[in-house]
């Protein structure tokens, strides 16, 4: 699968799970192993996206309307 074919069903994935969402449960929806997982992440915020995240909480995904 393309990096960018992964990251956008890792950003579906995020808008329709509901939050918070831990990184194991991100990794089997799309996936990805979690290491994978990481640095999509980190590319995704590179480019904007905001997605808050704290150890032992999960991921959220802020979207501006």
């Amino acid at each position: 699968m393309a990096r960018s074919d992964r990251l956008l069903r890792l950003l579906q994935a995020m808008r329709v799970m509901a939050p918070p969402i831990t990184a194991e449960k991100l990794a089997a929806a799309t996936g990805v192993s979690l290491r994978a997982l990481y640095r999509d992440i980190d590319s995704l915020r590179a480019a904007g996206a905001r997605i808050e995240g704290e150890r032992g909480y999960g991921y959220r995904l802020t979207e501006d309307f």
